[in-house]
């Protein structure tokens, strides 16, 4: 017997009704990336190794996908390694690519070496699948779409406003209010570690605080005690971890706790200027807030940061994220080009939209009428008018067996469709089509163009 297929841990099918709701969701995203001048680029589903490695961190190194070498990788490989059991030293002799981690670094990737065919600033959209090897969670998958808009070749902080206003314009469109659009800086964070004394073990500092929403204070001050941060300069942090007040409230606590910080004085100035844009331009229905523990993790972030929560009582992680990397495009030889970029997260999106039960109806519209199939001839009679409606932008089908009328109706029923059309003798003679309502079991005798008419 035959062993039962199934799908790698992490990874999912997606059923036509699926598909319909996520294609909704990217479509909602397509039309606001336009409206705001993006344009779309695509770049391969893997990379060199040695163009993701080392750029998210130790804890994202360990997330990526590699793709062992063709062939017989194993006579090419490192004995030594191999013999000893070193497994770092081993993989980096038997694969030299990856499968990307995200878009942002592959994309970076793609400004180097097409610079001079970019017009800068450039500002692109893309969305495109990405893999990393996490354990599967509720709303957490290992191969998953992200959906990213990023502006490279200039450092006007009025970017930051207007990827504030491009997440709050497409949740607007996708009907999700109240989510919370957190912002922070880069800059603060370095600027609190340097108050610390902890500016040498920043990484390990902004790891561990990012995790404070999952793991809580008392596990972040552990992790932070394990990475080598004083007990001294962990206490100077209290004050992070009961900041309270609106934004404002907030920007005045922290330039009196970084007086002494220019870096992170100029990370406050960044995030007025960008909180009092936002003041004067409104909202449609996000919230700003400003939350200073929020680092994201990620070892190319340098001024803001960016992550969006569900609306309250939603239980799900971000839904989007991203901030301003100015130097991501000098790891590949290409130096002050300044970068900012979000990213909106579908899979997470869809369950948000499927909880609150946001999805329009339409969005399951597909074959609106179907002909029932009564024999070749009449088949034939019926293709005709299939093909136009298709010309008006109908969607038709005919039904492609001559089986059973209960069998042919009930198909037509299990998938919702609004009308059938039934062709005999009768109409063929006649020159005309029987149009039954399917909801409401109404039928009327129509010609061509009453049926193109009455379907439109």
């Amino acid at each position: 017997m035959a062993q039962k297929p199934v799908i790698p841990k992490g990874t999912r099918d997606f059923n036509p009704t699926e598909v319909a709701k996520r294609h909704y969701i990217t479509d909602v995203i397509k039309q606001q990336f336009k409206q705001f001048g993006f344009q779309p680029i695509e770049t391969p589903s893997f990379e060199n190794s040695d163009t993701l490695m080392g750029k998210y961190g130790e804890e994202g190194d360990r997330l990526i996908f590699k793709i062992l070498n063709s062939g017989d990788y194993l006579s090419k490989s490192n004995k030594e390694a191999l013999k000893n059991e070193d497994s770092n030293l081993l993989t980096s002799s038997i694969s030299e690519k990856a499968l990307r981690y995200d878009l942002t670094v592959p994309f970076a990737r793609y400004v180097v070496q097409h610079q001079n065919d970019i017009d800068f600033p450039f500002k692109r959209y893309q969305i495109q699948p990405v893999w990393r090897a996490d354990r599967p969670q509720k709303g957490r998958f290992r191969e998953f779409y992200q959906c990213d808009a990023d502006v490279v070749g200039s450092n006007s902080l009025w970017q930051e406003v207007e990827f504030i206003q491009l997440y709050d314009n497409v949740f607007s469109a996708l009907k999700l209010e109240g989510v919370t659009i957190k912002i922070n800086n880069r800059k603060i964070l370095s600027g609190i570690a340097e108050v610390i004394g902890a500016s040498d073990k920043l990484i390990d500092f902004t790891v561990a605080l990012d995790k404070l929403d999952k793991i809580g204070e008392a596990k972040v001050k552990e992790e932070m005690l394990s990475k080598g941060i004083s007990e001294e300069g962990i206490s100077k942090l209290q004050p992070l971890f009961t900041l309270a007040g609106d934004f404002g409230a907030q920007i005045e606590s922290l330039k009196s706790i970084l007086s002494t910080s220019e870096e992170g004085l100029k990370g406050i100035e960044e995030l007025e200027f960008v909180n009092n844009a936002i003041l004067e331009l409104g909202l449609k229905t996000a919230n700003l807030q400003l939350d200073v523990t929020l680092a994201r993790g990620l070892n190319y972030y340098t001024g803001a940061i960016f992550e969006v929560s569900a609306p309250k009582g939603v239980s799900m992680g971000s839904i989007g994220g991203g901030g301003r990397y100015d130097d991501l495009t000098g790891i590949f030889g290409l130096n002050n080009v300044s970068g900012i970029g979000i990213s909106f997260g579908l899979d997470r999106i869809y369950l948000v939209l499927e909880e609150l039960n946001l999805f329009p109806e339409t969005v399951l519209d597909t074959t609106k009428v179907l002909f029932i199939n009564f024999g070749d001839s009449e088949a034939l009679y019926a293709m005709k008018a299939i093909k136009r409606l298709r010309s008006k932008h109908i969607n038709a089908e005919l039904y492609p067996d001559n089986a059973k009328m209960k069998k042919q109706m009930n198909y037509a029923n299990k998938r919702n469709l609004p009308f059938v059309v039934l062709v005999g003798e009768e109409e063929m003679k006649a020159s005309t089509y029987t149009l039954k309502n399917m909801i409401e079991g109404s039928q009327e005798s129509l010609n061509l163009e009453q049926l193109v008419d009455a379907l439109k």
